[in-house]
């Protein structure tokens, strides 16, 4: 079968064609075999008819199976003639899209060019101009220089002119440039030829000069030539010495002359020129150290030093010198003078107005405040999910603790734990002048206490917002109702009862409240929106401060602006340091503290008070001047006090001293708040009669100088959580010192208290035993009047003693005489009974008067 035959071809679609194929076998057998061809499978869309729709751009092959691959259908044919359409469409899109970037990235170059262009055209035409303006100062002054030059040569070419003619005959005056060279080629200048007498050449026809004159000025042109030779090129502008043929000096070279164009084009520029002496106005304390003088006058010290030692003062950079000779160094500078008191040192710290756009968001601090055994430490243990309370003596907070805890939605919030016993009323006080907010700590089952109201006024006081937490809500007893209630007396109103400050009911022990609490601390802090510069020096409080054995004077302090830096100078109060460490509340070592951040800070020169501010300024001197400033101020602030008394007030003091008894007594705290809190509680302990002296306070162990002081003043020494050391304790025992430890306030005011009471009188009491009425008076020889009384109430004692009443009035007091039942001489007689009373040296009773009978009773008093 072939092609032709007519019938219908093998394959489907129409895409294959059938053939013919012929076999051969041996012995002329052959046999044909139909077989088929495949062709290859070309996909080419076809040009869609102009007026055809886009959409049938494909659709004349749909119709001719023949010529479509084999297995594919019209709907396939059509999605990928679609799909060819789409990619091609892109395609062009992308190139348009690239050919628009790429002549807007060639607009930019061609733009970028012309600016550069433009700038360079500018700083040429600039160049240029000082260039012209430097040239034309100095074609001025050639021209100047030049006229001066040829009046001075014309003079005197008159001068010699007049000498060599005869005096008869008037010298004729030439002009100026009649004997001149041509000199420097470039500025068209000349000069006179030296050696030549100008003017000579004027002479009249008739009388020559000599011959000896002339051999002798052609002998010094000749030479004159000679120096000059090749050097003639390199001479400069028309010098006066020049002109007048003075050509003694040595000759300036290329380079020298070179060198001076550049130099007078670089003054005309603006360059080179030297800076003036900038005056300044040199702050002068009353003395000044030389090396710091002359850091102020922006002059080296070895100048002032030499200075000084013109004077005749044998000195070094590093001695002090008064203010008047300072004054004299700082005029001799050329500087001024301005004279400071010691007082103006406290300006030199920096108090710059923080810039708006400096400043950046912080953490709250947050102080907890209550009444004691509330919860407080509790609370912040359960916040920080660490044991606190473990590591405090009896569960009682001591000292201000600075922690810093992440809330849930990952805010940072600074806490501050302060006690609550009242000893630590001021450490309270400076913990809510630091604070942000105050969360009030109350108990549900203990309402609002004492400490409570105080730690309501501090936060008043302070000017920050307050939020109540409700503590032990899980105690059967809890009624955090009452609690409210009881706020209310106070001029705290909560929410709850309409008010405006938030109350959150916690527990400490099930955790039930803790994340309301932080949230509302994150809301209120939201609301205050803190900011601070961390960018600038930074300023803080002293929390805490103590003096550590193996770290020395270590000071906690809150960073309340800038960033704290290792290698910071600062002071702080009447110390002054240098940041060696920086300890943050975990008890890691960092490199700084910024805003909010509480941390330790080690490099004191000694402790500083509880409370102090600290500032960072620029340099060690200044924190020294600034420091000893202040020790200066406070010492005579305590000697003036102390001075401020007459001699009628000494006298009246002493007199009343010796109605008062003393317990001097010396304390040694660990820390600076816990001693000032302890002296703070013991010259409250006391009365009229008798009161508690502490004769010296301090930070640290108990050491020999206390152990002498206390034998010399008989007092004990009260150490607060620190020991005497071994000679400190051998002293103690040899010397008789007492020696006694504490590590709660409480026992150490108890037995203070027992010792001072141990001081006090003690107290007559008087009970009433009875009341007798005076029936009638008898006369009775040798004993005087006696009365005759009825026993109204009570029992009537001879021993006991008796005052006389008359119309409720005491007439007498006194002790009985005698008391008689009928005849007999008793000891007492009992109510409803008749008796006859006579009393000590007093006989003015009559009839009708009330006896009142009491006794005495002594009971030794204790102080409250």
């Amino acid at each position: 079968m072939s092609d032709t035959d007519g019938k219908k071809p093998l394959g489907l679609g129409g895409g294959n064609r059938p053939g013919q194929v012929k076999q051969s076998f041996s012995h002329g057998r052959t046999h044909a075999v139909v077989v088929e061809t495949k062709r290859k499978r070309v996909v080419v869309p076809a040009q869609a008819k102009p007026g055809a729709p886009a959409g049938g751009a494909g659709n004349a092959h749909l119709g001719d199976p023949s010529k479509r691959p084999a297995g594919i259908s019209d709907a396939e044919m059509q999605r990928r003639l679609d799909a060819l359409r789409q990619a091609k469409a892109r395609e062009q899109e992308e190139a348009a899209r690239r050919a628009a970037e790429e002549k807007e990235r060639e607009l930019e170059r061609q733009r970028r060019r012309e600016e550069i262009e433009a700038k360079e055209r500018e700083d040429r035409q600039r160049e240029a101009a000082l260039r012209a303006r430097a040239e034309e100062e100095e074609r001025q002054k050639r021209e100047a220089e030049a006229e001066a030059a040829a009046k001075a040569a014309a003079r005197k070419a008159e001068i010699l002119g007049t000498q060599r003619r005869q005096p008869a005959e008037p010298a004729a005056a030439a002009p100026a440039d009649a004997a001149a060279v041509p000199g420097d080629r470039g500025a068209g200048q000349s000069r006179p030829r030296p050696g030549t007498a100008p003017g000579a050449t004027d002479a009249k026809p008739g009388l020559a000069p000599r011959k000896t004159d002339r051999e002798r000025e052609n002998r010094e042109t000749d030479r004159g030539a000679a120096r000059r030779g090749d050097e003639g090129r390199r001479a400069g502008k028309l010098t006066l010495s020049a002109a007048t043929g003075e050509e003694g000096g040595r000759q300036r070279s290329l380079a020298a002359m070179k060198r001076k164009q550049e130099k007078a084009r670089q003054k005309a520029m603006g360059f080179g020129q030297k800076a003036e002496k900038q005056v300044r106005d040199v702050q002068l304390p009353e003395t000044i150290v030389i090396s710091e003088l002359a850091n102020r006058m922006a002059e080296r010290a070895a100048d002032v030093v030499k200075s000084l030692m013109k004077m005749g003062m044998m000195v070094t950079m590093n001695q002090t010198i008064d203010a008047d000779t300072a004054e004299l160094v700082i005029e001799e500078f050329g500087h001024k003078a301005v004279r400071v008191t010691d007082a103006d040192v406290e300006q030199a710290i920096d108090t710059v107005e923080d810039r708006a756009e400096d400043l950046v968001g912080r953490p709250p601090v947050v102080t907890i405040m209550g009444h004691v055994d509330h919860g407080k430490t509790s609370l912040l243990d359960r916040i920080r999910k660490a044991n606190v309370v473990a590591g405090e003596a009896g569960g009682i907070t001591q000292h201000i603790g600075a922690y810093q805890v992440r809330a849930p939605n990952g805010q940072l919030i600074s806490f501050l734990d302060t006690p609550g016993h009242a000893a630590f009323t001021s450490m309270r006080a400076r913990g809510a002048q630091v604070t942000d907010i105050v969360v009030l700590v109350v108990a549900a089952d203990d309402a609002v206490m004492p400490q409570t109201v105080e730690a309501i006024s501090h936060a008043k006081a302070a000017g920050v917002p307050m939020i109540v937490a409700i503590n032990k809500i899980d105690k059967p007893a809890a009624n955090p109702q009452k609690v409210r209630t009881d706020l209310l007396q106070h001029e705290v109103v909560v929410e709850a009862m309409s008010g405006e400050v938030q109350d959150i009911e916690v527990s400490a022990q099930t955790g039930q409240g803790i994340d309301e609490l932080l949230e509302a601390i994150a809301i209120q802090a939201e609301v205050l929106e803190l900011t601070a510069n961390p960018g600038r020096a930074a300023r803080g409080a002293v929390i805490e401060a103590k003096l550590d054995v193996g770290r020395g004077p270590v000071a906690t302090v809150l960073v309340q602006n800038g960033t704290l830096k290792k290698g910071d100078i600062f002071v702080v109060g009447e110390k002054w340091g240098k940041v060696r460490a920086l300890v943050n509340d975990r008890g890691e070592t960092v490199t700084e503290a910024g805003p909010s951040v509480p941390v330790e800070v080690l490099g004191l020169n000694g402790t500083p008070e509880a409370g102090d501010v600290l500032d960072v300024v620029s340099s060690e001197a200044q924190a020294r001047e600034i420091a000893d400033y202040r020790e200066q101020a406070a010492k005579d602030k305590r000697a003036a006090a102390g001075a401020a008394t007459t001699l009628e007030q000494l006298m009246a003091k002493a007199k009343a001293d010796q109605d008062v008894a003393e317990l001097p007594v010396l304390v040694k705290a660990d820390v600076q708040g816990s001693a000032e809190a302890i002296i703070q509680a013991l010259e409250k302990v006391g009365n009229d009669e008798v009161r508690v002296r502490v004769l010296h306070s301090g930070v640290g162990a108990i050491t020999d100088s206390d152990v002498g002081l206390a034998e010399a003043s008989g007092a004990p020494i009260i150490g607060f959580n620190v020991r005497a050391n071994a000679t400190a304790r051998g002293a103690a025992q040899q010397k008789g010192v007492e020696l006694r430890y504490y590590s709660i306030i409480y026992d150490l005011l108890d037995d203070i208290k027992k010792a001072a009471s141990g001081l006090l009188k003690a107290e007559v009491r008087e009970n009433f035993i009875g009341y007798a009425k005076i029936l009638e008076v008898f006369r009775i020889t040798g004993i005087g009047n006696v009365a005759g009384c009825l026993v109204t109430e009570g029992v009537a004692r001879r021993s006991a003693g008796v005052r006389l009443l008359r119309d409720n009035v005491v007439i007498h007091e006194g002790t009985l005489k005698t008391l008689k039942r009928f005849k007999d001489e008793v000891k007492e007689v009992q109510s409803g009974q008749e008796c006859g009373m006579a009393f000590e040296r007093y006989e003015d009773v009559r009839a009708n008067d009330v006896i009142e009978i009491f006794e005495r009773e002594e009971v030794q008093r204790t102080l409250d």
